[in-house]
């Protein structure tokens, strides 16, 4: 990449306003999750939802995305349109939520909701490929871009927490479609951008992307050591809970993680080792994360555990986009983020089950599981390394 000083003016002021938009809209998409996660299962229970059907209702997210999101990434691509696919789903979004706000009824809320869920879920693999595209085009950099996505989801969860207080349950639904409505306004901003430029080792179309050894490694890796999270994800403040800490404290050790996380996105434009190895040092983060968890750690140490996020989710993040930069060539950059996120829609929710029997009878001994399924994240991006030949700081270089 050339200095800045040497970057014609108009192409740095059109990089200066994609990466702005950009910021914004990972902002808007990640601040509703942030406001989604803790208001809409209070919602489904405000308005008379049983318990049997909120896990049913919830259940959609996780299964659009290994069934309905590469469906809708591929189209995107076919039809040469990953911004137009990006703004069409978030007001798509938004008109779901506000649909299924009108709704008290289980099977018409579950309808509505899987709709939604259908044209929501793609939303950030489409958002991670026009990003990366973005990279490729204007010689940026994607942690620093990725970052304001966490920093929106801690403040809309914090948010949460001062608006539970304030208005009724019956009205949470509001501020999520409210959140989505931004996003969509936001959307109309994007730049479009330029067709990208060639990948350094170019693949044949779309196809062949599941054919590709190195490929299918990343995207295994990734899913392997992201999932790992599967039991922190749904027992970590359950267990924290009935071990007397306060509810104040439980938010805090969350927001420790992500805030580990923006510092890593922050600094990765800093990093100078091979992305497969990044890859590597975030699966051996997790080993050790999830041994220490498994120990029922004091809270002073359990705290500490807690910043070894930014390396088993952020540093892994980072490693993975910029080995896909690097791997896949920009006009198929949305469908490879579809095999990537149904790659890890497929291993996190099998996670997840086999997490809820193991916890059910060995407690915090799921945590050793966890740490195995980091292990062998490692294992797969370590015995890959030297297929993928990939070159430090691809994200940074624009491949």
């Amino acid at each position: 990449m050339p200095p800045e000083s040497q970057i014609p003016i108009a192409s740095r002021d059109m990089a200066r306003r994609f990466a702005v938009w950009l910021r914004l809209f990972y902002g808007t998409t990640f601040g509703l999750g942030g406001t989604y996660l803790p208001f809409f299962p209070v919602w489904l229970k405000a308005v008379g939802i049983d318990p049997s059907w909120i896990g049913m209702i919830a259940a959609a997210p996780p299964v659009t995305r290994f069934t309905v999101l590469p469906f809708i990434t591929g189209l995107a691509e076919r039809r040469q349109s990953v911004r137009g696919a990006m703004i069409a789903t978030a007001f798509a979004t938004a008109v779901g939520f506000t649909l299924v706000g009108t709704q008290h009824q289980p099977l018409l809320v579950f309808l509505l909701f899987a709709v939604t869920a259908c044209v929501w879920t793609p939303m950030v693999p489409l958002t991670d490929a026009y990003a990366l595209r973005g990279v490729a085009r204007y010689g940026l950099n994607y942690g620093p871009l990725r970052l304001w996505g966490s920093v929106a989801f801690i403040l809309g969860a914090l948010a949460c927490g001062v608006l539970v207080d304030i208005i009724a349950a019956r009205h949470l639904i509001w501020v999520i479609a409210g959140m989505a409505g931004l996003g969509a306004v936001i959307g109309l901003g994007l730049q479009p951008l330029d067709q990208p430029k060639a990948a350094p080792t170019p693949l044949q179309p779309a196809g062949a992307l599941l054919r590709d050894p190195g490929f299918v490694a990343i995207i295994l890796a990734s899913a392997l050591i992201q999932g790992s999270h599967a039991a922190y994800y749904a027992f970590g403040s359950i267990t924290w809970q009935a071990s007397g800490l306060s509810g104040l404290t439980i938010a805090g050790l969350w927001a420790l993680g992500v805030i580990a996380e923006i510092v890593v996105f922050a600094l990765s434009p800093r990093f100078t080792l091979a992305p497969s190895l990044l890859v590597v040092i975030g699966a051996l983060s997790g080993v050790v994360r999830w041994t220490l968890t498994a120990q029922e750690p004091p809270i002073a140490v359990l705290a500490l555990v807690q910043l070894t996020h930014g390396l088993t989710f952020g540093l892994t993040q980072v490693g993975t986009m910029s080995l896909l930069v690097y791997r896949v060539p920009g006009h198929v950059m949305a469908r490879g983020q579809g095999y990537l996120a149904a790659c890890g829609g497929i291993v996190a929710s099998s996670a997840s089950i086999l997490s809820g029997a193991v916890y059910a009878r060995y407690g915090q001994g799921v945590y050793y599981v966890m740490a195995a399924m980091a292990l062998s994240g490692a294992i797969v991006m370590w015995l890959a390394r030297h297929r993928l030949a990939d070159h430090p700081q691809s994200v940074a270089s624009g491949g």
